[in-house]
């Protein structure tokens, strides 16, 4: 695909993300950014090299293997087409499977329209209540849940954690982070009982607005290019592609 972002474009949406979804532990590695959080979400436990580098491409490659095998947690990459020219085909060499490729979206909030439903729950700080539903909504696996509430505990910019309700039921969540005028949407998921009846649309106006009203003019968010509803819900809000990314994940030796 040809990429429409330029790399400092490219960069500032990554650094976004890496501050809306942070890590528990964070290696700076030659202008590589390594994270770690116990296994839960791909983002968190990547190497994300989005910064210029001097040394050799293998020699790092090796390192940040060996850093990941020491923490229990699979070797994977998190790639643009800003990456270091030769380090996607250097990782299929090695046997990384490619995976997840995502589409990064934006939309001006100039002329968004106001939620038609307002009941809603928002806090600004992470709640039980709030994590509670989400998981439920998205199936969490209990196991994750302590990685899970330290990881959004760690958010440094503005933040809110919304819930959409119909009636007593909650049929939907997701939370927002506001930095430098971008809002980003992240955790959407909407009750599989609940969807095709316009609650993802509504949740999402509820958490873009509140972003308006903390200073942002755009809203980002990155969607999976296989999630073809949520495809043409953003698409249906003004949200365009300005870039991508994938994963490059090492591939586990069979036993």
């Amino acid at each position: 695909m040809d990429i429409t972002a330029q790399p400092t474009q490219v960069r500032l949406f990554e650094e976004l993300s890496l501050n809306a979804w942070p890590a528990h532990q964070t290696l700076c590695y030659d202008g590589w950014i390594m994270r770690f959080a116990e296994g839960y979400t791909r983002r968190s436990n990547s190497v994300n090299p989005i910064y210029p580098s001097a040394l050799a491409l293998q020699g790092k490659v090796e390192q940040c293997e060996q850093t990941y095998q020491a923490r229990n947690l699979n070797p994977t990459f998190k790639l643009t087409e800003a990456a270091p020219d030769g380090l996607d085909a250097l990782l299929a060499e090695r046997g990384y499977a490619y995976d997840a490729p995502t589409s990064v979206q934006t939309a001006d909030l100039a002329d968004l329209p106001a939620p038609m439903l307002t009941t809603i729950t928002l806090d600004e700080q992470l709640t039980e209540a709030w994590q509670r539903e989400y998981c439920r909504l998205n199936k969490v696996d209990p196991r994750f849940v302590p990685a899970m509430t330290k990881l959004l505990n760690n958010i440094v910019p503005e933040r809110c954690y919304l819930t959409l309700r119909d009636g007593t039921a909650t049929v939907a969540a997701g939370m927002a982070v506001v930095e430098h005028g971008y809002v980003g949407v992240y955790d959407i998921i909407v009750a599989p009982e609940h969807r095709q009846r316009g609650f993802g649309v509504q949740l999402l106006l509820n958490l873009l607005r509140w972003g308006k009203a903390h200073g942002a003019k755009t809203g980002y968010l990155q969607v999976m290019l296989n999630n073809t509803p949520a495809l043409r819900l953003y698409h249906k809000l003004g949200y365009r592609e300005i870039y991508r990314y994938w994963y490059r994940v090492k591939a586990q030796p069979s036993h």
